[in-house]
């Protein structure tokens, strides 16, 4: 935790550098160690956003440190700058989860 899931119409050609570049990102936007967030990507996959148009969902969760205000741009520059599509393209769902509901290493964090 954090777990960042990143889906796209558009074809990402270095995909481990991508999900290398996005934790260190997620790491510092949310104060956590870069060896606890998760990132998982889907890229060329059926997307519709009012047209064909290469779009982007991304998914943030995580127990705390989230905030969305400021953290939408630098996620959403970050998406355009290394996978080309324009921020108006990208939607982004924040999800501050509830330590009791999530595990890892198997038991919770609470």
């Amino acid at each position: 935790m954090p777990y960042i899931n990143v889906s796209t119409s558009a074809k990402v050609n270095d995909k481990d550098k991508l999900l290398e570049e996005i934790s260190i990102l997620i790491s510092s936007l949310t104060n956590k160690s870069s060896s606890f967030v998760m990132a998982k990507i889907d890229d060329n996959c059926q997307m519709y956003f009012d047209d064909k148009t290469p779009s982007c969902f991304l998914e943030i969760k995580s127990i705390g440190s989230l905030n969305p205000s400021a953290m939408a741009k630098p996620i959403s520059d970050f998406v355009c700058e290394k996978m080309g599509i324009p921020i108006d393209r990208i939607y982004i769902s924040f999800e501050d989860v509830p330590a009791s509901l999530w595990a890892w290493n198997g038991r919770t964090f609470d």
